[in-house]
């Protein structure tokens, strides 16, 4: 069977071109190592549940843990009831554990707790039967919130002090944001706005882009399984474009090889890669549409619309603007300015933010947009 390029869910070695997900979080390793709670987090679609998916697997094989990854995600349905959350949380974890693992290093039922304990008795009651060192990656943990989230957050902690025999030994929170930006309703703030109620955590860990190596790399299986290569000026454009996002590496070369040059007897070029950045601005597909949605909490508004418009901010809370980091919407520059994060990015956020007057204004251009050359012709570099 045929490998594609992946922009829907975690990626399968057999089924799509990938690169090893680890490479990208090597700190992880010493972490369990040294029985630490930590934190990943990084943009959406940037490889999360891949990498730690993977790694539970390799831990597993390798024999010295019992590793696994669940998601929170289904509780996010009931934010102020805690019980049927924890409960809606549970089946889903039996679910992943039947298809992750065998049936010997599946947990016993999760014990009856009352609300508010029944995540943790149940990681506590596994834990104590597992045959290997527990070790449980929490994804889309930033889906819950409310009453919900703070209270996960108590009995993680609460169970922290009795590790590594009678709680995981070691643990991972993985979403969007750092814990000080998960949501939470109070009186004076919509977020945290700091570490507690999980100030057991050792680190926040990032995913970085990839690399113009690792573009490379990736786009370079697709030539080796079906003989479509990419010409060395259409690479650059890629990363230029995408700044190895990894979403955004896949989905330029999706569009470019499965609609624009299905014919794998022709090379893609500069020019196909410039129309498929095109198209994906077009159609708007998940991921940018997600970008789009942010741009309507005033807090990163505030932030790029100065930055695009060439002005000076005001005063702009230090932690929204960690927060605008942490989402990958903008970057730290060479010379130590901020921007959005990648050529793709800004022209989705010029466009959003200038919806209201984008019918009667002109296509807006980027340095990449060029005519297109007829095939079989030469390719101008830019």
């Amino acid at each position: 069977m045929p490998r594609w390029f992946n922009t829907a869910g975690p990626c399968n070695p057999a089924t799509h071109y990938m690169l090893p997900a680890s490479r990208r979080l090597p700190e992880v390793r010493r972490l369990i190592d040294q029985e630490g709670y930590f934190v990943v987090h990084a943009p959406r679609q940037a490889g999360k549940t891949t990498a730690l998916l993977s790694l539970a697997q390799e831990l597993t094989s390798a024999g010295h843990h019992l590793a696994v990854l669940v998601s929170m995600e289904v509780g996010a349905a009931f934010p102020n009831d805690i019980g049927a959350a924890e409960l809606a949380i549970l089946e889903s974890w039996k679910d992943a554990l039947e298809t992750q693992l065998p049936p010997a290093l599946r947990p016993p039922p999760f014990s009856e707790a009352p609300p508010g304990r029944k995540i943790g008795t149940a990681l506590a009651t596994w834990t104590r039967t597992a045959p290997k060192p527990l070790v449980v990656f929490l994804d889309e943990v930033d889906a819950l919130r409310d009453d919900v989230l703070v209270s996960v957050l108590r009995q993680l902690r609460d169970g922290y002090r009795n590790r590594p025999k009678h709680f995981p030994t070691s643990l991972a929170l993985i979403g969007l944001r750092d814990v000080r930006d998960y949501k939470v309703a109070s009186d004076d703030r919509e977020h945290l706005g700091t570490s507690s109620p999980f100030n057991i955590k050792v680190r926040s860990l990032t995913l970085r882009d990839f690399t113009a190596d690792e573009v490379a790399e990736l786009y370079s299986q697709h030539t080796s399984d079906t003989g479509q290569r990419f010409e060395p000026d259409a690479l650059t454009l890629a990363f230029e474009l995408t700044q190895g996002q990894p979403w955004l590496v896949n989905a330029l070369a999706k569009v470019a090889v499965e609609e624009l040059v299905s014919d794998i007897s022709q090379p893609i070029r500069r020019a196909d890669i410039g129309r498929a950045k095109a198209v994906l601005i077009e159609r708007q597909e998940t991921h940018l549409d997600s970008l789009a949605e942010r741009l309507r909490e005033p807090r990163i508004r505030a932030i790029l619309e100065p930055m695009l418009a060439g002005t000076i901010p005001g005063a702009l809370p230090p932690g929204d603007v960690r927060f605008a980091v942490d989402l990958g919407l903008i970057r730290m520059t060479e010379a130590g300015a901020f921007d959005v994060t990648n050529p793709i990015y800004r022209e989705v956020v010029v466009r959003e933010l200038a919806f209201p007057s984008r019918a009667v204004l002109p296509p807006v251009l980027s340095p990449s947009s060029e005519p297109e050359q007829p095939r079989g012709t030469a390719c101008p570099l830019a």
